[in-house]
């Protein structure tokens, strides 16, 4: 809003500090010496303030602004728009207006809307003599003003008896009275208790923009700073068509009368008009809306005794969530009526309303629990264009006898009327495209022949009282969609949807193992690609065959106990809750994972996946039997698969060359066999062995070269030996990741594995109860079969060092010594280690170090990490102080 935030700025007037406020003295000298006469006092005022504008434009002509003087001449030449705008701001004493006082000046315009529930909570606080940039600090309090004028200009001196005015707020609002906008403005700039005074709502009740220029933001952000305006006037203006929908979007609730609606007959141009929330007339009186070019009117939730429209262009018409007991139409060509939700339309209303719109297409009387099957038949004979129709919540019809053949949208949600006889009167429907009978309580059977059905919803059609819906027949060559969730008792399925691509038969708990012919190939739905049969309890044998099955969701189905699927294209499958299934088959599919770690019971397993690359058996504890054909698979976790053997393993890596991610933890039966058809997997870069069984290593450092991962968590059967050849014999050179946490080696041991194995990044020794000092600068003589440990590694592996080390809770562990670390970051942990007593560390590159609930010396740890300047993250919690 330019204009308004350059005339009310102070620093608008060009003139120095000392002569503005000096001249704002003898302003309210004026008013203190006439304040017994307020009509006197409006006339000094007034004449006081053209003094005070044309001594700031001499200022201008003299020059006396410098090189400023050209844009204060700009801002100065936009006093005109208020002067312009605003002389006359009173109106002409007709009231005339627009707003709710009524529309008469709005000749042109195209939208209107008038939206009295718009939340106010975002009002832009914003006024003719009030801005964003007007700051607090550049106005003076009323009673210093001149004394500021009289230290920075002896020529204006004026009397602490001309300062002091002092006028009580009530008494400045009673003055300010008498003053125009244009005034108001000016005077809003004098101090902080005027400009608060001449933003009172009570003088901007009416806001008159007659013949003016005012862009659409500046009269928005006047709408929104005063919502209780009662006559806007925009008669005139360049952009009459958005200033007459913002004001009357931006005031607050309130009637509209009938006057109102009677000003729209001179709005020519008005195409559409929107009524939100309203009360229209006075409550006791018909409310006529005639226009002869309205197309689109909303009376939305609004609050009338009688309306009448009458408009021979109207297409849209929206009565919704309204209070009217009567309405009168006469709108020959309108398209679309919506009248949910109006409780207080009578049957008789509804059907006079209906039938007098000949060429109606959409209809929607949805929450009219008056309307009965005679108004349906009749609107039936009247409106042969009816395409849509929602009677959803409509208890009293049945359709009994009602011919409706040219819909393609049927809504009957939770219409307690209709049963298996209304499928008669549906079935004449031959254009039905959509049909939802969600919670239609006495259906119990479904019979349908209609060729052009695309989507059809049977949600939840149950009745604890009576027969519920069992059986469901439906030929159609358009639908697409069948919805029928939660049909507990549906036992028989007949369907001849030759365009059917998606089913849902979520919760039909009483659906047998037969429903899998219906689907498969040959059961009528050639082209199914997404079935949901989700908490279907009573199915145990499931088999699909299908050549056109992309998506497959069983969850919940916990009595299935065999599941084979041949489904090439089937890309997912859900079996969440499946956890009796004990044999599952899937030959061939296109799924790429496949989880099955949710069957615990799962003892046969049988998976043809060309395109699969994960897979998941973890937890599959009697799982004794499987053929896995996956050439492209490169991750299989098997772990807790305690009956999974040698020979299972070894057709496993022969049909699956590509993993390279092995879980087989706690899987005690896979033995020195098994892990010899490891050489089958080049690619193998992480192994799991923890919680097994396992004596000797050796197959696997023979067969796995380029492994980096190796765990071996509690592998309480390892000797002391067991591990030799990682840092004597230069096994799995690319190894740069050790778990042996929970395990029994002994403290030499592992000392020589940390001092020969240079390549190691991370290890971890959680747990080791042997592990008794952890000192790394014992003498190198003690390798005596290693020539040259680097002579072992690659090029590329010579320079990695450890940068990890876990040894949490190692209960024996006293002393921590180390010789000068690497040039990695190190992050060690001996978090939990009670025993410690002794740490060394020379580590200059350490950036994190773990002390939790540790009994050492504060003393030792600061000593300890004196040197490692790198020191980022020190963790000392439940730190033992002594």
């Amino acid at each position: 809003m330019g204009e308004i935030n350059t005339f009310v700025s102070p620093n608008f007037f060009p003139l120095p500090n000392s002569e503005v406020w000096g001249f704002v003295v003898k302003i309210r000298a004026s008013v203190g010496e006439y304040v017994g006469s307020l009509a006197r006092i409006s006339e000094v005022i007034g004449r006081l303030f053209r003094v005070y504008e044309d001594l700031g434009k001499e200022h201008i002509r003299n020059g006396d602004l410098g090189n400023v003087s050209e844009e204060m001449e700009n801002d100065d030449s936009r006093l005109g728009f208020w002067r312009a705008n605003f002389r006359n701001v009173g109106g002409d004493g007709n009231g005339e207006g627009l707003g709710l006082r009524g529309m008469a000046r709005y000749q042109v315009g195209r939208r209107l809307i008038l939206d009295w529930g718009t939340n106010f909570e975002n009002e832009i606080h914003f006024i003719a003599p009030q801005h964003e940039v007007v700051d607090d600090e550049g106005l003076p309090d009323s009673g210093v003003a001149g004394e500021n004028a009289r230290s920075n200009d002896d020529a204006l001196s004026v009397d602490d008896s001309e300062v002091r005015m002092d006028l009580t707020d009530d008494l400045l609002h009673m003055v300010f009275t008498f003053l125009d906008h244009i005034d108001l403005c000016r005077a809003a700039m004098v101090c902080r208790q005027w400009r608060d005074a001449s933003s009172h709502e009570d003088f901007w009740r009416y806001l008159n923009f007659e013949n003016r220029y005012i862009s659409a933001q500046q009269f928005e952000d006047m709408c929104q700073r005063y919502p209780n305006a009662t006559a806007v006037n925009v008669y005139g203006t360049p952009a009459i068509h958005p200033l007459a929908m913002k004001a009357v979007s931006s005031l607050r609730q309130g009637p509209v009368r009938r006057d109102f609606f009677q000003a729209l007959t001179d709005c020519h141009m008005l195409k559409s008009l929107t009524v939100n929330d309203a009360t229209l007339g006075n409550g006791i009186q018909e409310v006529p809306i005639y226009h002869d070019r309205l197309r689109d009117l909303q009376i939305v939730k609004c609050r009338v005794l009688r309306i009448s429209i009458r408009c021979p262009q109207l297409e849209i018409l929206s009565l919704k969530r309204s209070s009217m007991p009567h309405a009168v139409l006469n709108c020959p060509l309108l398209h679309e009526l919506d009248i949910a939700s109006c409780h207080k339309l009578s049957d008789a209303a509804i059907r006079s309303a209906a039938t007098s719109c000949p060429l109606l297409e959409s209809l929607d009387m949805s929450n009219c629990s008056c309307v009965s099957d005679e108004t349906l038949r009749e609107i039936a004979m009247a409106c042969g264009n009816l395409h849509i129709l929602d009677a959803s919540y409509c208890p009293n019809i049945s359709l009994e006898a009602v011919r409706l053949p040219m819909l393609t949208v049927l809504k009957l949600h939770s219409c307690e009327g209709i049963t298996s006889a209304s499928m008669v009167a549906i079935s004449f429907s031959d254009m039905l495209e959509v049909l939802e009978l969600d919670n239609c309580s006495l259906l119990t059977s479904v019979s349908l022949d209609l060729p052009r059905l695309k989507n059809i919803r049977l949600v939840h059609c149950r009745n604890f009282n009576c027969p519920s819906l069992q059986r469901i027949s439906i030929t159609s060559n358009a639908l697409k969609k069948l919805v029928l969730q939660k049909q507990e008792s549906l036992t028989a399925l007949a369907l001849q949807c030759h365009c059917l691509q998606e089913v849902d038969l979520t919760e039909c708990e009483s659906l047998t193992n037969s429903i899998c012919e219906v689907f498969s190939n040959g059961g009528g739905c050639p082209v199914l690609r997404s079935l949901v049969l989700d908490n279907c309890e009573c199915l145990t044998t499931v088999s699909f065959s299908s050549t056109s099955l992309v998506s497959l969701s069983l969850g919940g189905c916990r009595a299935i106990t065999s599941l084979e699927l041949n489904c090439p294209y089937l890309e997912h499958v859900s079996l969440d809750g499946c956890d009796h299934l004990e044999r599952a088959s899937f030959s061939p599919v296109g799924l790429r994972s496949l989880n099955m770690g949710i069957c615990p019971k799962l003892n046969v397993l049988h998976v043809d996946a060309p395109l699969m690359v994960s897979l998941e058996l973890k937890g599959c504890g009697v799982l004794s039997e499987a053929f896995i054909y996956c050439p492209l698979l490169t991750s299989l976790d098997a772990s807790f698969c305690s009956q999974l053997k040698d020979d299972c393993l070894s057709a496993t890596t022969a049909s699956c060359p590509l993993i390279e991610s092995l879980v087989l933890m706690s899987c005690p039966s896979v033995g020195p066999d098994g892990l010899s058809s490891l050489h089958c997997l080049p690619n193998l870069t992480y192994l799991d062995l923890s919680y097994t069984f396992l004596v000797n290593l050796q197959p696997v450092f023979d067969s796995c070269l380029y492994l980096k991962v190796l765990k071996l968590q509690a592998c309480k059967y390892l000797s002391d030996t067991s591990l030799e050849p990682l840092y004597k014999g230069g096994a799995l050179p690319a190894l740069c990741e050790l778990d042996l946490s929970y395990g029994t080696l002994c403290q030499s041991a592992i000392e020589e594995l940390l001092a020969g194995c240079m390549h190691l990044t991370h290890v971890s020794l959680n747990g080791c109860v042997n592990m008794h000092d952890l000192d790394w600068g014992f003498r190198r003589d003690r390798l005596t079969e290693i020539s040259s440990p680097d002579d072992l590694l690659p090029m590329d592996q010579r320079d990695r060092l450890l940068q990890n080390l876990n040894c949490v809770g190692c209960p024996n562990i006293k002393k921590a010594l180390k010789f000068p670390g690497p040039d990695h970051g190190l992050y060690y942990l001996f978090s939990n280690c009670n025993s410690l007593e002794i740490l060394k560390l020379d580590c200059p590159r350490l950036t994190s170090l773990f002390l939790q609930s540790c009994n050492i010396d504060e003393e030792v740890v600061g000593t300890a990490i004196m040197h490692c300047n790198m020191l980022e993250t020190l963790d000392v919690k439940l730190f033992a102080q002594r």
